[in-house]
């Protein structure tokens, strides 16, 4: 775990949950000890999300990931923050079965890592589940609308209540059960922005939007996405940077470099002791 120093006061779960209808919640992914340094002083929350079995490894979707995957970024996500909370996507497979087996996995989650709560998708179903663990001292995060790990259920990856609002009522309920059973916070994605406004009219914790419009009480996003290093960029998805190209430009250069015996020169390599030149960053000793 971090050791935070004295002049942070970490985020807690309590203090976010209080931010529903007041200053937006600011959440993006992490997935290793580095980005979250670079992340932690502008997120209020660091979600290790199972979006890294297609950023890290990729996978097809996120259905493969493994709880070990996500124990280990998520330690190392614990390791780099100072200030943000981190959450961890409970995988596919790791809570659907039961109560139980929900609790035993998430236990071992928090224990492993040192986050502080894990996330689980799912509405109204998961209703007993969320409550089961929220009693027993493990923090939810909710998940509904589209829900990626059903992706094989539904078919792709479309956006909900768009075309009409058939359908609708089944989403706010879902949110509600959700919110009820007490998760401290719930990601609503990829959903129209009426329905975002309903959803997040009808709960008393934070909505959390990916492709759900300014209307909620906060925002999440892939960091790969957007930080321009994905090679599909969805809808919903503002690229701030454009690393991939940047990247892809250092490589070039580098390689043109070693192939023409450019790179290293003088400055980059070590001399024999006595000789004037002395590698980049060092002294020469008298």
């Amino acid at each position: 775990m971090s050791v935070h120093s004295t002049t942070v006061k970490p985020n807690t779960v309590p203090r976010l949950r209080a931010r529903k209808g007041g200053e937006p919640v600011v959440v993006l992914t992490a997935y290793t000890a580095p980005m979250a340094r670079l992340l932690d002083p502008h997120a209020d929350v660091l979600l290790v999300g199972d979006s890294l079995g297609m950023v890290v490894y990729g996978l097809p979707s996120t259905v493969p990931v493994t709880i070990d995957m996500m124990i280990a970024h998520g330690a190392a996500v614990v390791r780099g923050a100072e200030k943000a909370l981190v959450v961890i996507d409970m995988p596919f497979g790791t809570y659907e079965e039961g109560p139980e087996q929900a609790f035993r996995n998430a236990v071992r989650i928090l224990q492993e890592t040192g986050a502080s709560a894990v996330k689980l998708e799912g509405g109204a179903v998961m209703a007993d589940t969320i409550a089961f663990l929220t009693r027993r001292g493990v923090p939810v995060m909710g998940h509904i609308g589209l829900l990626p790990q059903s992706v094989n259920t539904l078919g792709g990856y479309a956006a909900l209540g768009t075309a009409n609002t058939d359908g609708w009522d089944a989403i706010v309920a879902d949110a509600v059960a959700v919110a009820d059973a007490g998760a401290f916070m719930i990601v609503v994605e990829a959903v129209s922005e009426p329905l975002a406004v309903r959803i997040t009219e009808s709960v008393r914790v934070p909505t959390i939007g990916i492709g759900a419009s300014a209307a909620c009480d906060g925002q999440v996003l892939v960091i790969d996405d957007m930080l321009g290093m994905s090679l599909r960029t969805p809808k919903f998805v503002k690229r701030y940077a454009e690393l991939g190209g940047l990247i892809g430009d250092a490589a070039a250069a580098y390689a043109a470099e070693v192939r023409s015996r450019s790179f290293p020169d003088e400055r980059y390599t070590y001399k024999l002791k006595g000789d004037n030149k002395a590698p980049q960053g060092e002294e020469k000793k008298s």
